[in-house]
C-alpha cells in the first residue's frame, strides 16, 4: 500500500513539471515570432521573422522602446481570450463605453516614423570561401567578404547574420557541425575587419535547407553555402 502511494505523488509530481514546461511565459528557442507590420523595433530576417541568439533572446533595433515590446520577445505570450494587462496574461473585462463629451476634441499625438530598416542577403558558395571539407578562409573567400564589408560603411549596422549550409554527403551530425563551424569562420573575419561581435549572429543549419537537388552535383554545390544577411539602417 505505501509503495501505490508513493507511485501516485511521484505520477502527480511528473505531471505538474509536465503542465509548467507546456506553458512557458516567453517564446521555446524553436518558435519563430513574426515581426508587426508596417514598422518593427526588432531585427528581423527577410521572412519577417525577428532574429535571436542562442538563448532565445531577440534582437532589439537601436530605437527600440517598451512601448514596441513583442509578445514572445520581451512580453508573456498570452492564451485567448487572455489579454496583457500591465506585463500579465488576464482575461479581458466587459467593455465599457464612455459617454461622449459634448464639444470635447482630442487631438492625437504626432506620429513619428522610425529611420527606414535595410535587409541585403547575400548568398556565398561555400566552395568558393572554404576548401572541400573545410572551415578555414581561402583567399579568395577573404576578398568576397572584404567587399562585403566595404559595403557597410554606408550602413548603420544594427546586425548581421551568418548562416552555414551543407549538402546531404555525411551524417547530420557532422554536416551540422562543419555548418557552424563555417558560420563562425566568417563570423571571425568580419570582427577582424572591425565589425563588433556582438553584431554578428552565426547558425548553422547543416544539410537541412536545401535549394537545390542533392542528387546531382550541380545541386550539391548549390547546396554548400554561406548565407550573410545585413540588418540596419541607411546613413543619410
Amino acid at each position: 500500500m505505501k509503495k501505490l502511494v508513493s507511485l501516485m505523488l511521484a505520477a502527480s509530481a511528473i505531471a505538474g513539471s509536465a503542465m509548467a514546461q507546456q506553458s512557458p511565459p516567453f517564446a521555446p528557442v524553436t518558435t519563430d515570432i513574426m515581426a508587426t507590420k508596417p514598422n518593427s523595433a526588432y531585427v528581423q530576417d527577410a521572412r519577417g521573422v525577428i532574429a535571436r541568439d542562442p538563448f532565445g533572446l531577440c534582437w532589439r533595433t537601436g530605437y527600440w522602446t517598451p512601448a514596441d515590446a513583442v509578445p514572445g520577445c520581451d512580453l508573456p505570450l498570452c492564451v485567448e481570450p487572455a489579454k496583457l494587462e500591465n506585463g500579465k496574461c488576464v482575461s479581458p473585462p466587459e467593455p465599457v463605453t464612455p459617454p461622449p463629451t459634448p464639444g470635447a476634441v482630442v487631438t492625437p499625438p504626432p506620429v513619428v516614423a522610425p529611420p527606414p530598416v535595410t535587409s541585403e542577403k547575400v548568398s556565398f558558395s561555400a566552395d568558393a570561401l572554404f576548401d572541400f571539407d573545410k572551415s578555414v578562409l581561402k583567399a579568395e573567400g577573404k576578398g568576397k567578404l572584404d567587399d562585403l564589408s566595404s559595403k557597410l560603411q554606408g550602413i548603420n549596422l544594427e546586425v548581421i547574420i551568418a548562416v552555414g549550409h551543407t549538402d546531404s554527403v555525411g551524417t547530420d551530425a557532422y554536416n551540422q557541425k562543419l555548418s557552424i563551424r563555417r558560420a563562425e569562420a566568417v563570423k571571425a573575419y568580419l570582427q577582424a575587419k572591425g565589425i563588433e561581435a556582438n553584431r554578428i549572429y552565426t547558425e548553422g543549419k547543416g544539410e537541412s535547407q536545401p535549394v537545390a537537388d542533392n542528387k546531382s552535383a550541380e545541386g550539391r554545390a548549390k547546396n554548400r553555402r554561406v548565407e550573410v544577411e545585413v540588418v540596419g539602417t541607411r546613413a543619410k
